[in-house]
């Protein structure tokens, strides 16, 4: 199903992430599409990559990787926020659950973007949970989605419902990818292209970026 365009209103859309990076891969050309739009953005992330930089220590990583995630968003027009959890160490009880509902509530989302549950990486699965978590509980609903990172490599069992042309916003997601350059993204970008080509072929564009969207949420919030 091709996806509809967003309404004219401005929307508050909040995309959540294990780690900074998650969020630019999977969704960077849909983002640049929201904020080409007028629409406001943030990028909340679990942590801050503190496991995720090679020989550096923890304090060292995370300094390096939230410049990193600031960068991206600055080029995506979008807001970096993160949840204060540790790399590697993912807590998923009841009071986090809590503490994860009030602080995406505060954000007062109308469209919420969020992992794929069945993944290889736990933090993944931590803020998949943890976001519908939050949605069941929330008293307004918003549009929630989920998104696929390196399809076969971290994601399963992934079967797209919506699709978001990102033709002319790739370059974009390119270059907010690439600003984490601790990262490797020579090694990873290459993957998520052939999904986005991938995803084109199944929609009808030269690229896209594909979700599933739930069930009993809003629908017609893509760009």
């Amino acid at each position: 199903m091709t996806a509809k365009p967003a309404k004219l209103r401005k929307l508050k859309v909040v995309v959540t992430g294990g780690h900074p990076g998650d969020p630019e891969y999977a969704c960077g050309g849909t983002v640049a599409r929201y904020t080409e739009l007028g629409h406001d953005v943030t990028l909340l992330y679990l942590n801050k990559g503190e496991g995720g930089c090679g020989p550096r220590t923890a304090q060292e990583c995370s300094i390096t990787r939230v410049a990193e995630a600031q960068k991206a968003c600055k080029i995506l027009k979008a807001h970096p926020a993160f949840a204060g959890q540790i790399d590697g160490h993912a807590v998923v009880d009841p009071a986090t659950y809590d503490q994860f509902q009030d602080l995406l509530e505060a954000e007062h989302p109308d469209v919420v973007f969020t992992q794929w549950p069945i993944d290889a990486h736990p933090d993944h699965r931590a803020i998949s949970m943890l976001t519908y978590n939050a949605w069941l509980h929330m008293a307004a609903k918003p549009a929630l989605y989920y998104y696929e990172v390196s399809d076969g490599e971290d994601t399963q069992m992934f079967a797209p419902t919506d699709y978001v042309d990102i033709s002319t916003t790739e370059s974009r997601k390119r270059e907010a990818c690439y600003a984490h350059a601790s990262q490797a993204p020579d090694h990873f970008y290459p993957l998520q292209l052939q999904i986005t080509k991938f995803r084109g072929i199944q929609s009808g564009y030269s690229q896209a970026e594909a979700y599933i969207r739930y069930i009993k949420s809003p629908g017609g919030l893509l760009p």
